[in-house]
């Protein structure tokens, strides 16, 4: 989850380029391919270790201008590689099969320019890598962000055959300057080939703040991929930051909670089950879980198979908490918003819920053993 990105333009200047200031994606696209410097044979097994991260474009913990009540904004190349190669020692000991990495920055202004889907790969044991964007601009005016490419990525130790960007809605809450400059989300498709043994594995990264229905659409576009992929016979994994709380989840207002110190909500006499998006709001955007909210992944989890089901959740809610807003506490926690799913099923007991991981994002990764096509 992210705080809303404020974009103000205070004036707007056509390029010296015949290229578009802001690049606005197809419906559907191949994706960018990588590989790893050094390609390392890896055979085929029966079961794999599944990873999601949303790893904060290497940020860390950093008190970032537009997610934790901070005042940073460019961060210096020295920092984004130690934070990298903290990323890439923790995925070490892991050691995961395939993963899916959310906010992961590509030649971006903010992180000093490092394209860190190729990092990742030369500094860990994957081996090949497929890349969307879903924020690209030559230039964001706001706060000196400039050059911006930020987006969604799936590593794999066996080669990926094909990768596809589908386009997730756009948000209809936005007036159109702002849509412009702001966030694309996707679904990433890929299909990896282990040695003869074809399977796809698909990464998103729901919105955060729509006021509207953007949310229930981004994972209904999900599950449409997902029900794509099962009619054809073939198995996947999947998962990403869905920015969703699971069902049956004991809390669903967090506005209190990630408040910043120049903010006000819940006013006197506000109504707990309206956004209102006047001068004085009743919720925070992205911290408030309730009206269309509530409940929209219950379509995955009738489906398809969580890492994490509703019963193991529901006896132990904080074991599972995959995100907190707090910056400085280690500890703090408080929602689960990442997840994993496949229409096979999962090794029992082999989730996994990375709380040794708290410093190196505002999100923990989750893992789980997957057991290949059965």
């Amino acid at each position: 989850m992210k705080n809303n990105y404020i974009i103000t333009f205070l004036s707007l200047t056509l390029f010296i380029s015949c290229d578009p200031i802001v690049n606005e994606f197809p419906d559907s696209e191949e994706a960018i391919f990588y590989t790893a410097d050094n390609i390392n044979s890896v055979p085929a097994v029966d079961t794999i270790t599944v990873m999601t991260w949303n790893i904060r474009f290497g940020a860390a913990r950093s008190h970032w201008f537009g997610d934790a009540c901070g005042d940073r904004v460019i961060l210096p190349e020295s920092e984004v590689t130690a934070n990298l190669l903290a990323v890439a020692d923790y995925l070490a000991s892991v050691d995961p099969d395939i993963l899916f990495l959310q906010e992961i920055d590509v030649e971006s202004k903010r992180t000093g320019y490092v394209d860190q889907v190729q990092w990742l790969l030369d500094n860990t044991n994957f081996n090949y890598g497929a890349y969307a964007s879903a924020w690209q601009s030559q230039f964001i005016p706001s706060d000196g962000l400039g050059r911006m490419n930020m987006g969604n990525a799936v590593l794999s130790k066996w080669e990926i055959t094909d990768a596809t960007r589908h386009q997730l809605s756009l948000r209809g809450d936005q007036d159109a300057l702002t849509q412009l400059f702001y966030l694309r989300r996707n679904i990433l498709e890929t299909k990896i080939d282990m040695d003869g043994t074809t399977f796809y594995a698909v990464n998103t990264h729901a919105t955060a703040f729509a006021t509207d229905d953007t949310k229930q659409k981004h994972i209904q576009e999900f599950k449409d991929v997902l029900d794509r992929i099962e009619g054809e016979g073939v198995s996947f994994i999947a998962g990403g930051d869905l920015n969703s709380l699971p069902v049956g989840s004991d809390s669903i207002d967090y506005c209190l909670e990630d408040i910043c110190s120049d903010e006000t909500f819940h006013p006197e006499g506000y109504d707990l089950n309206v956004f209102d998006t006047g001068d004085n709001p009743s919720h925070k955007e992205g911290s408030w879980f309730a009206g269309d909210d509530f409940e929209v992944l219950r379509i995955l989890y009738e489906t398809y198979s969580p890492a994490v089901d509703t019963v193991l959740y529901q006896a132990n809610e904080a074991q599972y908490f995959t995100h907190t807003p707090e910056y400085d506490n280690l500890d703090g926690f408080n929602r689960k918003l990442d997840y994993l799913w496949t229409n096979e099923n999962w090794v029992t007991g082999s989730d996994i819920t990375h709380w040794d991981a708290a410093a190196l994002s505002d999100h923990l990764p989750v893992s789980a053993r997957w057991e290949v096509g059965q």
